[in-house]
């Protein structure tokens, strides 16, 4: 059961303020207790200090020296007067004069005396002059003995008027040694500091006689009594003996984590144009309210808020919390604060962030793989099954209570469902980013409000899934826009050899959306080459450039065999200004290749996106959805035909999610989706001829694509070879005939 901590004051060392730990729910119990003793003080010394026993003892002491000052100057006026010398009193102290006949004599009278008569007084008037001084020097010490005398009936009757007090709370807290300990060190300092409980003179009464009184007394006298209850786990309605306490530390979760709000801060208040503080000023952090259990963190906060990072490591390798200013934790210390005694320390801290800072602070924080031992990376989404969709459907009508929405009927929630899996990018799982899908269903009770609705259906969730895409689609409508005014060259009918639209999703945030993009290839005589011109000024990725040089791997190994391809094929993305990354562009790269090497056209009202590897096989890519919605925008604003469509990898159908505008042309033909899975089905899908395949003897079919691509490539080869030999001709008979003069009149012979 984590306990309650307090602060209480240090008699001996303000400055350091102790730690109390008390029982869960006794903390409050003790700080009350405190708070009663205090207001018992306050009557009780006051009125012992106005007791008839107290006066007359008082009095007594204070007769005592006024009596042994009488003695004193009685007995020396007495010798005085013997001797013929007066004690008298003037405006600057006491001082002796000669007298005669008790008159005192004037300077001429005693100049008039015999001089025997002035010598014998003037001697006594020495003499009984150091008696004078003795009994002045000794006044002092008479005061001091009077005010010891008084301190100590002081501390007798304070010790008097507060002793059952302290004892009442010693004996109800007597199973607790710190609190006792506590007790009898108030007990000392009330004892020790009795005077300053008792009212002082208020003869003047204007404000600036209280203000220099409350200056001179400093803070409220017993503000030191006090209990700062820093951790309490009595329930909040509990204030009696009786009260009941949390059944543990609640789990906190700081949406706030700088450094005063993980550690605790020392507070200030103005006083006489200065800032002072003491323990009851110290608050509490993070660390102190989930001591004993769990403390739940945004990663990224703490990160980002200063010294609290540092500050969090050092309380958790320390096991204890230290409050500390940032100046403090920099040595930039210039004022006087407190330094309270740390608490020990016993949480569990849960960072929550983003897979990428764990990986981060793994890699370049020494003390966070010793600190933050245990990982757990929860998937952003879950298969979908009937289990699944149905747990779905309880939690929306969960949100739908604490979020006070209207409710929402089946095919509401099948189209919450539905997005989701959109989300997820995968019509086999569900997203579980709730946040997203509580934006679209508050959306979507605002619609179904307009529309007068009671119940949120599946039109009014597409409403807001449609209202919040057209908030956001400023740059894609641009892209339409250029697209539809000819002025970004894609063309979605007819056939071109060498040309092929390819596919591109960009993302603008949250937003994610495709573009079509037209990829060219001119292929000449060469060393057997792809030329990424991408890559050559700097546009295109390592990812892109890697799946270029797969083409030229797949065309060397099915059509030159052990030939040299003597090619060079020269590959570029038309009207494209920004950076180029990501193989997914790599199957319409090389079934543009294979159109400019055979001649044979592609159908332009067709699309292509997916990865190919060296065997010809298309691999999976990401945006799918996405990059056929941005295909079939361009083909809906010129017209659907029945002809356009797009080819997509075979293994990304189960990530089909698509807009229901879409999904309603492709059910009714006249827009088509074709999965592949391999190159061969491709291109002939692309170019209403058939592929090909290889016989035994390594040949393809005639009039097959493939065919026409050997063919050419063995063309090229024969001409590359004619070529060479033309090259070795001349080289032969240049070395057989008569070489040119050399520029300074000798043949050069090879």
């Amino acid at each position: 059961m984590p306990s309650d901590w307090c602060y209480i004051n240090n008699f001996a060392e303000p400055h350091r303020p102790r730690a109390l730990c008390l029982p869960a729910g006794r903390g409050r119990i003790f700080r009350r207790d405190m708070e009663r003793f205090i207001d018992d003080m306050k009557a009780a010394i006051p009125s012992a200090f106005e007791s008839d026993e107290y006066r007359s003892r008082k009095n007594v002491i204070e007769g005592a020296l006024k009596e042994r000052h009488e003695n004193a100057f009685g007995a020396l006026q007495k010798r005085a007067a013997e001797s013929d010398v007066a004690l008298i009193r003037t405006p600057v102290g006491l001082a002796l004069a000669p007298m005669r006949d008790g008159e005192v004599l004037s300077p001429q009278d005693f100049k008039a005396l015999a001089e025997e008569d002035r010598g014998a007084r003037a001697e006594a008037i020495e003499r009984l002059q150091k008696e004078m001084e003795e009994i002045l020097r000794e006044i002092p010490r008479w005061e001091k003995e009077q005010r010891e005398q008084l301190k100590s009936l002081n501390h007798e009757v304070t010790r008097f008027a507060v002793g059952h007090l302290v004892d009442e709370l010693k004996a109800k807290w007597s199973d607790h040694p710190a609190a006792l300990t506590h007790l009898e060190a108030v007990r000392a300092d009330v004892v020790e500091n009795a005077d300053d409980f008792l009212q002082p003179d208020r003869t003047d009464d204007s404000p600036l006689a209280e203000m220099m009184r409350r200056a001179s007394k400093g803070p409220d006298v017993f503000r030191r009594y006090q209990v700062n209850l820093l951790v309490d786990h009595m329930l909040a309605d509990g204030d009696s003996e009786n009260a009941e306490h949390t059944a543990g530390a609640p789990v906190v979760e700081e949406d706030n984590p700088n450094q005063p709000n993980l550690i605790g801060r020392i507070e200030h208040i103005p006083q006489m144009g200065s800032l002072v503080t003491d323990f009851t000023l110290i608050k509490p952090g993070a660390l102190h309210r989930a001591n004993g259990d769990f403390l739940l963190l945004d990663a990224r906060k703490v990160l980002t808020a200063p010294f609290a990072w540092e500050s969090l490591k050092r309380a958790l390798a320390n096991k204890r919390i230290r409050i500390e200013t940032p100046a403090e934790a920099i040595g930039w210390v210039t004022t006087v604060s407190l330094d309270p005694e740390p608490i020990p320390l016993d949480i569990k801290v849960v960072l929550l962030g983003e897979p990428e800072l764990y990986y981060l602070l793994n890699q370049y924080d020494p003390n966070f793989r010793e600190l933050f031992k245990v990982a757990a990376d929860f998937s952003d989404e879950t298969p979908r099954t009937a289990e699944s969709a149905l747990a779905y459907a309880h939690l929306i009508a969960g949100f739908t209570r604490t979020e006070k929405l209207r409710p929402f009927g089946r095919t509401g929630v099948a189209r919450v469902i539905e997005h989701a899996s959109r989300l997820a990018d995968d019509s086999e799982r569900l997203s579980t980013h709730m946040s997203s899908l509580l934006d679209v269903m508050r959306e979507a009770d605002y619609w179904a409000g307009s529309a007068g609705s009671d119940i949120v259906e599946a039109l009014h969730v597409q409403a807001a899934i449609d209202a919040k895409r057209h908030r956001a689609d400023r740059i894609p409508e641009r892209i339409q826009d250029l697209i539809q005014r000819d002025i970004l060259n894609i063309e979605t009918d007819g056939a071109r050899p060498g040309q092929i639209n390819g596919l591109a999703v960009s993302q603008l945030g949250h937003l994610r959306f495709g573009r079509p993009s037209r990829i060219s290839c001119r292929v000449r005589l060469g060393k057997g080459e792809v030329v990424d011109i991408e890559r050559e000024v700097a546009l295109g990725g390592p990812l892109h450039s890697k799946g270029v040089l797969i083409l030229a791997s797949y065309l060397s190994a099915r059509f030159a065999g052990n030939e040299v391809l003597s090619l060079q094929a020269n590959l570029l993305f038309e009207q494209s200004y920004s950076g180029i990354d990501g193989d997914s562009a790599s199957s319409a790269e090389l079934y543009v290749m294979l159109s400019a090497i055979s001649g044979i056209p592609i159908k332009q009202s067709l699309a292509v996106t997916g990865s190919v590897d060296q065997h010809g096989n298309v691999q999976a890519i990401g945006g799918v959805n996405e990059k056929i919605e941005g295909f079939f925008d361009v083909c809906k604003a010129r017209g659907l035909t029945g002809e356009q469509g797009v080819l997509i990898p075979a293994s990304n159908v189960k990530h089909l999610m698509l807009r229901p505008d879409v999904v309603e042309a492709a059910r009714h033909g006249k827009f088509h989706i074709y999965p592949i899975s391999t190159i061969d089905e491709g291109i002939q899908i692309l170019t209403g001829i058939e592929a090909g395949k290889e016989d035994t003897e390594g040949n393809f079919p005639i009039g097959s694509v493939n065919r026409e691509v050997a063919n050419k490539l063995k063309a090229l080869s024969r001409r590359a070879r004619a070529v060479v030999m033309q090259a070795q001709s001349r080289l032969i008979g240049m070395a057989n005939g008569k070489q040119p003069e050399h520029p300074g009149g000798r043949a050069r012979r090879g």
